[in-house]
């Protein structure tokens, strides 16, 4: 049933889909959708403007317009199925590799008892996925993170990657070349929104096709209204570091 009431505009010229506004929404009515926030049913829009401070271009307002009523059952029932499509984290392939996991660290004793044909360091590997296009905004291990991103070429030219760069890091892998460079910049700038990183390390080769991502990573930084320390490491393809 319609009914005149308030309920969220948003102004999809001033809307550049930093992706603020979304986390600020308690009942999902708002999701970047074609790199734009909007409304996804007028229905799971309470009206009361909680996501009105979070956007930098003053793109939302509240407005009174016939709309549907908010329903508070529908909204439940939403955020139930957003949950359910979430846990999983897939991407639509069914493909087991993309469900969430969180690996408990060794303790030295541990690592002293591995048998002698295993790298006696040990994987420092704490989660999974690590492909930056499986890895769902709202992962747990990304709040609070010190996020490593990766191209994909680099632990396998860089001997030493886990014992140098992964322990204690939340690690994002994909290749600038072969990837969509735009879904990568929307990916990161929903992870910049909603959740707190601490750093970001990046490991890139020397060669062309890796100058890509400083630029992605930069400009989700942009679009998130976040400033985050990044550090940058080349590497060759004979696996040394360059700078």
């Amino acid at each position: 049933m319609k009914i005149i009431r308030k309920i969220i505009e948003i102004d999809e010229e001033k809307c550049d889909g930093c992706g603020n506004c979304v986390p600020s929404c308690a009942e999902g009515a708002i999701q970047i959708i074609d790199g734009k926030a909007k409304v996804v049913k007028d229905q799971y829009c309470d009206g009361l403007g909680a996501c009105l401070g979070d956007c930098p271009q003053d793109a939302l307002k509240l407005v009174e317009r016939e709309a549907e009523a908010f329903d508070e059952e529908a909204v439940e029932a939403f955020l139930k199925s957003k949950e359910q499509q979430e846990a999983p984290a897939t991407s639509g392939c069914g493909c087991p590799s993309e469900q969430l996991a969180t690996f408990p660290q060794a303790e030295s004793c541990q690592t002293a008892n591995k048998p002698a044909r295993m790298n006696a360091a040990g994987s420092a590997l704490g989660h999974w996925p690590v492909q930056i296009r499986l890895v769902p905004p709202t992962a747990a291990f990304l709040k609070e993170a010190d996020l490593l991103v990766t191209a994909d070429c680099v632990p396998v030219a860089y001997a030493s990657f886990h014992a140098d760069f992964l322990k204690d890091k939340v690690v994002m892998m994909g290749c600038p070349k072969f990837d969509d460079k735009d879904a990568y910049v929307e990916k990161f700038t929903q992870i910049f929104a909603s959740n707190t990183i601490n750093s970001i390390t990046m490991l890139i080769m020397e060669v062309p096709c890796c100058s890509g991502l400083p630029g992605i990573l930069k400009r989700a930084m942009e679009l998130s209204g976040k400033e985050i320390p990044l550090s940058t490491t080349v590497i060759s393809t004979r696996g040394e570091i360059l700078k």
